[in-house]
């Protein structure tokens, strides 16, 4: 099992100090990846915690990709009707290429109605949405040379296109992983309802001739050790793959102590 950490791209700590310095330590932790969230235009009312700063997941990523070297580069995930296909594929194809191959798109539809009002897009077509991006972003990664709009254009650099993960509830985020993704990130679920959703992602994927899939839960872990590794046995044992710690700290000497626990714990236990 894999174990993360989410970086806070929100609220006071999404200072361009702290951001470096949590993510340099984590890195030298060893903690096996770095995640961010995406929100672009909170509501007042709804900005508890964050006071409405959030800065925008892919740029963030991007400045990561610069002052680390081998830590994996997560957003979870990244809203996909927000943006246009193309903008959203350059984005990502520019991460990959500048981060070495470290990028791990989770890509969701989204649910706050109050930010798709503000930039306009219609919250019923988001599924739609998502899906037609994804099958462009798949066109992107497949050829140099690709058609938009009734235009063929190049899209370079072509890295290897990193991993999809779909994020969202069963079915619909199950049946989207099987048809454009490589795994699901749940959130924290009643084990039954996690375990029969992993249990039809991997029947999926293996009737599309796909790979088993990853299963990244994002949940907040107990950091007490034998809580910690029975939790993280757990997990292991219903089928997910990775787990992504998101928690409010201080400082980076914080991000590191915890860094150093998940790792331990995942080290010890044999998941």
């Amino acid at each position: 099992m894999r174990v993360g950490l989410y970086l806070r791209n929100m609220g006071p700590q999404s200072t361009r100090p702290l951001i470096a310095d949590a993510a340099r330590a984590a890195e030298e932790a060893g903690i096996d990846d770095l995640w961010v969230a995406d929100h672009l235009a909170l509501a007042p009312e709804d900005s508890q915690g964050s006071d409405g700063r959030y800065l925008e997941p892919l740029a963030t990523l991007a400045f990561l990709a610069g002052i680390t070297e081998r830590v994996g580069l997560g957003v979870g995930v990244l809203i996909v009707p927000y943006r246009p296909a193309l903008l959203i594929a350059k984005w990502i194809a520019t991460i990959q290429e500048l981060s070495g191959g470290r990028l791990i798109l989770g890509a969701g539809v989204g649910w706050m109605e109050k930010e798709f009002r503000v930039l306009g897009v219609d919250p019923k077509r988001r599924g739609a949405i998502t899906d037609a991006t994804l099958e462009f972003l798949h066109a992107c990664f497949a050829a140099d040379e690709v058609e938009a709009n009734g235009q063929r254009f190049l899209f370079r650099p072509r890295p290897k296109r990193p991993p999809i993960i779909v994020g969202g509830a069963p079915p619909h985020a199950i049946r989207r992983a099987v048809r454009f993704g490589d795994g699901w990130m749940p959130t924290a679920m009643h084990a039954e309802v996690l375990e029969a959703g992993i249990a039809s992602l991997r029947e999926g994927m293996a009737a599309a001739g796909k790979p088993s899939p990853e299963v990244v839960m994002l949940q907040a872990l107990p950091l007490e050790d034998e809580a910690l590794a029975a939790r993280l046995r757990e997990l292991a044992a219903q089928g997910v793959t990775r787990v992504v710690h998101p928690w409010r700290y201080e400082d980076a000497e914080e991000v590191a102590r915890v860094a150093a626990r998940l790792i331990a714990a995942r080290d010890a236990t044999p998941v």
